[in-house]
C-alpha cells in the first residue's frame, strides 16, 4: 500500500483500498485500552494446558467411526499410512500457525494474521466463515453426545424424559433438549474463566487418551493372540490400489482440524513466543501417533472388510468375546465429544472480541468481565446461538460447511507466511492523534528527495540508516546516497517480482486443483488446463525460490520465535492441499457457505467498513513511524 500524497498524511479513498488496510501487529488501540486500565484476558495457560486444548480440541468421537469408515471403503489394511499422510499435511499448516502465533500473540487467530499480513477484506472474511464453523461445529457435536449418552442408560432412546429427543410432527423437526443442556453446561463453564476451563478440559481429554491407550493395549495384546488376522486378508495391504489410500487421506485428514484453536488463546498464554509453537507442534503430534497406533491394532483385530462403519472399535472387541469394552470405548467417544465441544465453543468470543476491537463488529463483543476476565457477554451469546442451533436443527446436512472456515483460515495463514518472509508491510497506520506530527518530520525526511524525486512506489522501503535527523550523510556523501537510491530501485523491483510470483502460485494453484476435481471436462480440456494451472504455478514457485527474502522480515512482529521451515515450499504445499480440499467440499455446500459469505459482505458493507479503527488512520513508513512516536513521545514529556 502506498503511501498517498508522498506523505501528504490525506485520508486514502475506501472503495479498494478499506479492503486492503492493515493493522500492526501490536495497534496502538490496544495499547491505549492497556494504558486506560480496561480488562485485559487472563495469562493463565501453560504450554501442558496448550496441549490439553489442542489435543482436546482435534480428537473427536470421529476416530471411533472414520476407522472403519475409510478402511472398509478407500485404504484397507494401510489405513494407517492414510493417517500418516495426513498427519504430515495437517503438520504444514501448523509450521505456518506457530511462526504467526509467536509473531503476532494476540486474539483471533487466522482473522488477527490475515489483517496484519493481507487485508481487511480478506480477514473479515476468514472471521465471518470462522464464526458460522464454530456455531455448527459446536451444534453438530452436542447432537452426537445424547446418542451416544443413551447406551448408558440402557439403549439409544432412553434417557430421561426431560433429556430426550422429541419429534414435533407439525414443523417436522426433532427436538434435543440434551444437546442444548449441554451447550449451556458449557458455555457457563467457560464465562467461570480460561483457567477453570481449560483444567476441566484437560481432565476430560487426559480420560480420553487413557480410553485410546486401553484400545492400543489392549487391542494389540489380542492382535498378538491372533496373529494380526486384519493383515493376512488376500487382497493386500492396498485393495484399492495407492489411489485409495491416498482418498483416504484426504477423508481422515478432517479429524486433525482443531490445533489452530490453540492460536485464538495467544492472549491468556504466559509466554506466547515460547508455548504457543509448542503447543501446537505436541498436539499435532500426539493425534497423529494416536490415530496411527488405534488404526493399526483396530484393523490388524479384524479383517477391514468385515468391520462395522458404525461402531468399528467396539464391534473388533465384540468379536472377541470381550463385550465389556463396548462401554469403555462408548464412555471414550463421550469425552471425546464433550471435549471438542468445549473447544467448538471456546475461540468463537475471541474471534468476535478481536473483530470489535477492530471495529468491525459492535464494541458489545470486545468488553472483558472484570472478575472472570474472558469475554462473558460474547462467550453467552455463542453459547446461547449454538444451543438453540441443537435443539431444533439437525445439523449433520450442515456439517460440510464446518470444513470450509478451517481450510480458508488454513489457506490464507499460509499465504500470509509467503507475504510475512518476502513482501512485509512496510507501512503502519497512525491514529489521529499524531496525524499534526506527520507534516513537519516529512519535511525533514524529504530533504533528499528535493533535488531528484524518488518514485511514488518508493515510499515505506524500510531506510532506517540513510533517514537520520536532517540526512546529513546524503547530502555530504552524495556517493552514498547514489548508492542507497540504486537499493531502493532494486528493493522495489524485488518486491514487485515477489508479489507477483505469490498470485501467480495462488492462480496456478486455483486452476490446477478446480480442473483436477472436475470429471465432466472434455479430455482434451482437461489436460490443457491442469498443464497451464501446472504451469502458472512451478514458474511462480521457481521465482520465489529464487530471489531473496526480504530483509526485515527476522524484526517483524515479535522475533526471536518459532520460524517456518522450507519456505517457500512448506506454505506453497499447504496452499495446494487446502485449495485441493476446498475445491472438493461439494456443491451444495458452496451454495449454501456463500449465502453466509453474502451476508457477512452486506454486514462489512453497511457497518464493518466504515466503524473500521483503521478509517481514520494515515499509513506512513515504518522508520518514520518510530521517529513520529519518538517525537511525540518527546513532545508529550
Amino acid at each position: 500500500m502506498g503511501f498517498q500524497g508522498s506523505g501528504s498524511g490525506k485520508e486514502r479513498p475506501w472503495r479498494i483500498q478499506s479492503l486492503m488496510r492493515r493493522k500492526q501487529v501490536d495497534s496502538l488501540l490496544d495499547r491505549a485500552k492497556t494504558d486506560a486500565g480496561a480488562s485485559q484476558l487472563a495469562k493463565e495457560l501453560s504450554v501442558f494446558q496448550l496441549i490439553g486444548i489442542g489435543v482436546g480440541s482435534t480428537i473427536g468421537a470421529g476416530v471411533y467411526v472414520l476407522v472403519g469408515t475409510v478402511a472398509r471403503e478407500h485404504s484397507g489394511p494401510s489405513l494407517m499410512l492414510s493417517f500418516l499422510i495426513a498427519g504430515i499435511a495437517a503438520a504444514l499448516a501448523a509450521f505456518c500457525y506457530a511462526e504467526l502465533a509467536s509473531r503476532c500473540p494476540s486474539a483471533g487467530s487466522a482473522y488477527h494474521y490475515s489483517y496484519i499480513c493481507v487485508g481487511e477484506g480478506a480477514a473479515w472474511l476468514i472471521g465471518w466463515a470462522l464464526i458460522l464453523e464454530y456455531t455448527i461445529g459446536g451444534s453438530a457435536v452436542a447432537r452426537g453426545i445424547s446418542p451416544n449418552l443413551a447406551l448408558f442408560f440402557g439403549g439409544p432412546n432412553s434417557l430421561p424424559v426431560f433429556l430426550s429427543r422429541v419429534y414435533i410432527p407439525g414443523i417436522d423437526v426433532v427436538v434435543d433438549p440434551c444437546a442444548a443442556v449441554l451447550v449451556l453446561l458449557v458455555t457457563g463453564l467457560l464465562c467461570l474463566g480460561i483457567k477453570e476451563s481449560s483444567s476441566v478440559q484437560a481432565v476430560v481429554t487426559s480420560l480420553n487418551v487413557c480410553v485410546m491407550l486401553f484400545v492400543i493395549i489392549v487391542g494389540g495384546y489380542i492382535c498378538f493372540q491372533s496373529g494380526w488376522v486384519g493383515y493376512s486378508v488376500a487382497s493386500g495391504f492396498f485393495p484399492h490400489g495407492v489411489n485409495g489410500m491416498l482418498a483416504g487421506c484426504a477423508t481422515v485428514f478432517f479429524a486433525y482440524i482443531g490445533f489452530d484453536i490453540i492460536a485464538s488463546t495467544a492472549e491468556e498464554v504466559k509466554n506466547p513466543h515460547r508455548d504457543l509453537p509448542l503447543g501446537i507442534a505436541m498436539s499435532v503430534s500426539i493425534c497423529c501417533l494416536l490415530y496411527m497406533m488405534v488404526s493399526i491394532v483396530v484393523v490388524g483385530m479384524v479383517p477391514y472388510f468385515s468391520m462395522d462403519p458404525d461402531t468399528p472399535i467396539s464391534s473388533a472387541f465384540v468379536e472377541h468375546g470381550m463385550h465389556w469394552a463396548m462401554y469403555v470405548v462408548s464412555a471414550g467417544a463421550v469425552l471425546a465429544l464433550c471435549s471438542t465441544l468445549l473447544g467448538s465453543i471456546l475461540p468463537q468470543p475471541r474471534i468476535l472480541m478481536a473483530m470489535a476491537r477492530d471495529g468491525l463488529l459492535p464494541s458489545f463483543f470486545s468488553d472483558v468481565n472484570e472478575h472472570s476476565q474472558v469475554p462473558v457477554k460474547g462467550t453467552i451469546i455463542t453459547g446461547v446461538s449454538a444451543a438453540i442451533l441443537a435443539f431444533f436443527m439437525d445439523v449433520s446436512q450442515l456439517s460440510g460447511m464446518v470444513s470450509v472456515g478451517t481450510l480458508l483460515a488454513f489457506t490464507i495463514v499460509a499465504i500470509s507466511i509467503l507475504i510475512l518472509r518476502y513482501i512485509p508491510p512496510d507501512e503502519v497506520p497512525l491514529p489521529p492523534s499524531l496525524h499534526q506530527s506527520i507534516e513537519p518530520l516529512y519535511f525533514i525526511f524529504s530533504g533528499e528527495e528535493n533535488d531528484k524525486e524518488l518514485p511514488k512506489d518508493l515510499i515505506g522501503v524500510n531506510d532506517n540508516e540513510t533517514q537520520s535527523s536532517g540526512d546529513v550523510t546524503s547530502i555530504d556523501y552524495p556517493l552514498l546516497r547514489k548508492d542507497n537510491n540504486l537499493y531502493k530501485v532494486n528493493e522495489l523491483k524485488r518486491r514487485k517480482h515477489a508479489a507477483w510470483s505469490i498470485a501467480s502460485v495462488c492462480t496456478g494453484i486455483l486452476i490446477l486443483t478446480s480442473s483436477a476435481s472436475t470429471s465432466s471436462l472434455p479430455e482434451y480440456l482437461f489436460y490443457s488446463a491442469c498443464s497451464f494451472g501446472t504451469l502458472v504455478f512451478l514458474a511462480g514457485l521457481l521465482v520465489l525460490s529464487w530471489i531473496e527474502q526480504d530483509g526485515d522480515r527476522h524484526s517483524f512482529g515479535h522475533a526471536g520465535g518459532f520460524i517456518c521451515p522450507l519456505v517457500p515450499f512448506l506454505p506453497v504445499c499447504c496452499i495446494l492441499i487446502n485449495t485441493y480440499l476446498l475445491i472438493n467440499l461439494g456443491a451444495d455446500t458452496w451454495l449454501r457457505v456463500s449465502a453466509w459469505l453474502l451476508i457477512g459482505v452486506l454486514v462489512y458493507a453497511f457497518y464493518g467498513r466504515s466503524h473500521s479503527s483503521l478509517t481514520d488512520m494515515v499509513y506512513v513508513p515504518v522508520a518514520r513511524a518510530h521517529e513520529i512516536h519518538r517525537k511525540s513521545t518527546g513532545h508529550a514529556v
